[in-house]
């Protein structure tokens, strides 16, 4: 499955490309992937400005100037196709500016795509739940002390929960610790306010390098 930086990344190639451009052609070449396109899609993105782009935990968000913003999510196989030579039959969702072409390829279909009023995304229920984001101020050791107080749970496994911090995946959440000198297995509630002082930094910077590396 794409982990945070892997979706970082594309919603950072994408917006090469798509931020302040005005879709002129949207296509669905099926009815869904892993839960039924809106439908609307196309009528509210074709014609429209895309005003911004950004993520949210492991969502891609696409804000355009009708006040709607698309949402994404690559699931186990999805990715964006950038002006490709030609398209294919996992080529599920085609949108065409003036320039280019993106398409959104998911050979499994266990992605989806969303129609949310940009105004009510921090309410958009798979939002509200959500925890800090890591590379965001709100992620501080202090946040993680009140989440984790009383709790027996293994700290890997409570540092998964969304609700915690959003958008961790299991590769990024053990290499972090390894660098904290955390054990995975420990506790969340016995964890140190001098253990999580390591720890923050060590999230952010597994995620950057691997942001960076692309």
């Amino acid at each position: 499955m794409p982990e945070l930086p892997e979706v970082e990344t594309t919603v950072r190639g994408l917006a090469r490309f798509l931020d302040g451009e005005r879709i002129v052609r949207v296509a669905l070449n099926r009815l869904d992937l892993r839960r039924p396109f809106p439908p609307d899609l196309v009528q509210v993105l074709t014609g429209a400005k895309v005003v911004g782009l950004s993520r949210r935990a492991k969502y891609g968000l696409v804000h355009t100037d009708r006040e709607q913003t698309m949402i994404f999510h690559l699931g186990m196989s999805g990715r964006w196709r950038i002006d490709p030579e030609s398209l294919g039959k996992h080529d599920h969702l085609v949108i065409e500016t003036a320039g280019h072409v993106f398409a959104l390829n998911d050979t499994r279909r266990f992605g989806s795509v969303d129609l949310v009023a940009t105004n009510s995304l921090p309410s958009w229920p798979q939002f509200a739940a959500l925890g800090p984001e890591p590379l965001g101020s709100d992620l501080t050791p202090q946040h993680l002390k009140s989440a984790l107080t009383g709790r027996k749970q293994a700290i890997k496994l409570l540092l998964l929960d969304q609700r915690i911090v959003a958008g961790l995946g299991n590769i990024y959440v053990c290499e972090a610790l390894f660098r904290a000198g955390i054990s995975s297995r420990k506790p969340g509630g016995r964890v140190t306010r001098a253990a999580l002082e390591r720890l923050v930094p060590a999230i952010r910077d597994v995620l950057n390098e691997r942001i960076t590396d692309g």
